[in-house]
């Protein structure tokens, strides 16, 4: 049996050539898609792989040519923010075409969106949609779960990111902007979600050793506090970003640095869990350039999509819907899996 093809929408971005480099990588064909024709055509050139590599352009203005990309395939890969412009015309074309959705959203309200907009037509077509399979966002959500596991009485879950030598994209430094400019904070405290103005704050989070405490912002605003209550009972969902990672000069001004210099990123995820009773559990996870870690996530995501739990023996598929990262995969054994990838070091 041939392998299955997967489809990247954006491919011709940072993360879009990652995901495809490794779709490749993995021994799988890849279809890429996006606004740029010429771009993807110069990118299936620069991959060398031949017939392996199919260019599908789609604008998000065509929705025959979007679906047209997507039927090319049983899982998709969105790549290109910021979401919150680009996500729900892809979505909508890959439910039509029967092709699982997975992507590396940061943007709570485009999470959200997600949710509240397709997760009935998702089930209905027996497609899963599974936004912010990467580093922000997924990696807090698979982490929430592991460390709640088996534990009773759940109060908060604090997710704290610490990121050094972020060197942003353009699309990143567009989402960034406008994430650090959103009025209407989506949070989850006292038990309910709630939408509304909310200032950032500052305060202060314990990583593990050697990082230890670590002066952050909050809430960073990441679909961690739409996705984790759904599948932790929790009253309180907070998430953090050391605040060191904005003062770096060229966090903002780095959209031209080559992939080397990208791929120096250090990051900690770290979850802090207590209960009613005055327990405490937590896990995390370290390691280096979060941009390929992403991208290997969203592909091993996008691999069980596409086989669906057959020939697996072990992994059936997960069910169809809009489902959080962790809802979606087993959290422990999709974070050792990505381990053994290389993707960065666990600890739980």
């Amino acid at each position: 049996m041939s392998a299955a093809p997967i489809a990247v929408y954006g491919a011709t971005g940072h993360t879009g050539r990652l995901v495809a480099t490794e779709i490749l990588a993995r021994g799988h064909p890849v279809v890429l898609g996006g606004r740029d024709a010429t771009g993807l055509i110069a990118l299936a050139a620069d991959l060398g792989e031949g017939d392996r590599v199919t260019v599908r352009p789609a604008s998000l203005d065509d929705p025959d040519a979007l679906r047209t990309f997507a039927a090319g395939a049983p899982a998709l890969i969105h790549c290109a923010g910021p979401y919150s412009c680009t996500g729900a015309p892809v979505v909508a074309a890959a439910i039509d075409a029967g092709t699982h959705y997975v992507d590396h959203a940061v943007e709570a309200h485009h999470v959200k969106n997600l949710f509240d907009t397709f997760a009935a037509p998702a089930e209905r077509a027996g497609v899963l949609v599974c936004p912010g399979l990467s580093f922000y966002g997924g990696f807090g959500d698979f982490l929430a779960a592991a460390a709640t596991d088996g534990l009773p009485a759940v109060e908060t879950v604090t997710v704290g990111y610490a990121v050094s030598g972020w060197r942003m994209t353009t699309g990143a430094r567009a989402t960034a902007e406008q994430l650090l400019n959103e009025v209407e904070r989506i949070t989850f405290t006292d038990g309910a979600q709630r939408v509304g103005p909310l200032p950032s704050y500052p305060t202060t989070f314990r990583f593990p050793a050697p990082l230890g405490d670590r002066e952050m912002i909050g809430p960073f605003p990441t679909g961690d506090a739409v996705t984790i209550p759904r599948h932790v009972p929790t009253r309180d969902v907070e998430v953090l970003l050391t605040a060191s990672t904005f003062a770096e000069p060229q966090v903002f001004t780095s959209e031209h640095v080559d992939a080397t210099e990208r791929a120096q990123t250090a990051f900690t995820v770290a979850v802090d869990v207590r209960t009613g009773g005055g327990g405490h559990r937590s896990a995390h996870l370290t390691g280096h350039d979060i941009w390929w870690a992403g991208a290997v996530a969203s592909v091993e995501a996008a691999l069980d999509l596409a086989l669906d739990g057959r020939g697996t023996g072990v992994r059936p598929g997960p069910k169809p819907g809009v489902r959080s990262p962790a809802e979606a995969f087993g959290a422990e054994p999709f974070l050792r899996r990505l381990e053994e990838l290389g993707a960065f070091v666990l600890t739980t």
